[in-house]
């Protein structure tokens, strides 16, 4: 597996064939990354706002954006220039650094996550021995500058939105972060590579997802909660709070708002992909389809079968559950607030503490099963 070090030490030594010194070509490198990543995540974003009008449409029998460009895929690009030119209005009463600051760190947390997430097998900025611990760390900054925002905004129904913004992300993850610790406990890891190569060996059937069925439900619904996603929407539920902490934002920092909640429904959809659908893995192992095509083993040719498939398994996976995230946004109604937290303490916290306890036993019982 190529680690961001060894993708670093490639870039160096190709920059350093052509004559640059070795000094330069690391400076070259450092913003390398961010870059990638930042330019990734926007067009990941632009897509599912594209899926979202496009489902949306189907789901209510319209037809959705049609003539801005081919199907309509051009209304994300549109959405980007509108909100980048529109003014930026100063609200009167508020506190402008908690105004202005919250939207970087509901936006910036979202996006450094990305950096321990394998889009392939070889595509990963850098393996890090704690990367889901890392994402759960960064999560829980996000709840902070949904307060701010919901506090400087000098609005009742933001601050409303604000307060169950953290009251929300409270409550769920804690049962995230005992799925997540599941998932560990079997890979005997934390690293998202690790864990998607011990899914590896016998295609579909290798996936933790039959392992874990209790534990992918309740990451599931935790992320969904996470994301603020329908049914749990509250902390900008438009019937009750007129857009909740966003409401005295526009431009670019609404923009801010909105590009870090698709980019978070993005990136929980591609940890659902690593921690219980196999990753880059496919349904049928490489070797197989190898074996049924006439690819010898260790050839430029089955190494670039086993990375265009990786590639496109992580993201039909993860863009199969970012369509089940819009549908049910469509077909499920929003539960109340005193559901939702009862939902996260009283049932997701109780059944994920069992999950665990019942995976430690199992992984004692039976350690070729379950990781030992």
């Amino acid at each position: 597996m190529t680690s961001g070090i060894d993708l670093q030490a490639s870039f160096i030594e190709v920059l350093t064939g052509l004559g640059l010194p070795a000094g330069v070509a690391k400076v070259l490198w450092l913003p390398l990354p961010m870059v990638i990543i930042v330019a990734a995540v926007t067009v990941l974003a632009l897509v599912s706002t594209w899926l979202e009008r496009k489902i949306s449409a189907a789901a209510q029998q319209r037809i959705g954006p049609e003539y801005m460009g081919p199907l309509g895929m051009l209304a994300p690009v549109a959405d980007v220039i509108k909100l980048l030119f529109k003014e930026d209005i100063s609200i009167a009463k508020t506190d402008p650094w908690l105004f202005a600051i919250a939207p970087l760190l509901v936006f910036i947390p979202v996006f450094l996550s990305y950096i321990i997430v394998p889009f392939g097998q070889n595509l990963l900025i850098t393996d890090l021995s704690v990367g889901i611990f890392i994402w759960i760390s960064l999560s829980s900054i996000a709840p902070i500058g949904l307060l701010m925002a919901g506090y400087s905004s000098n609005n009742k129904y933001s601050l409303l939105g604000g307060l169950r913004a953290a009251a929300q992300s409270i409550s769920y993850e804690i049962p995230l972060a005992l799925a997540v610790l599941a998932i560990a406990m079997m890979s005997n890891s934390l690293s998202t590579i690790d864990i998607v190569d011990q899914q590896s060996g016998y295609g579909i059937l290798s996936w933790n997802i039959w392992r874990q069925p209790i534990g992918f439900l309740i990451f599931w619904i935790a992320a969904l909660a996470e994301c603020e996603r329908m049914p749990f929407d509250l902390p900008e539920a438009e019937e009750e709070l007129v857009a909740g902490y966003q409401t005295e934002y526009s431009s670019v920092k609404f923009m801010l708002f909105y590009a870090g909640s698709y980019a978070n429904l993005v990136l929980s959809a591609l940890l659902v992909s690593v921690l219980y659908l196999g990753g880059w893995e496919s349904p049928i192992p490489v070797s197989w389809i190898a074996g049924w095509i006439n690819v010898s083993e260790n050839t430029p040719w089955l190494q670039l079968l086993t990375a265009s498939l990786g590639i496109i398994m992580t993201l039909f996976k993860t863009y199969l559950m970012v369509f089940i995230a819009i549908l049910l946004r469509w077909t499920v109604p929003r539960v109340r607030i005193d559901q939702l937290l009862d939902l996260g303490w009283k049932f997701l916290l109780p059944v994920s503490l069992v999950n665990l306890l019942v995976t430690a036993a199992l992984k004692l019982t039976f350690p070729v099963a379950f990781g030992g």
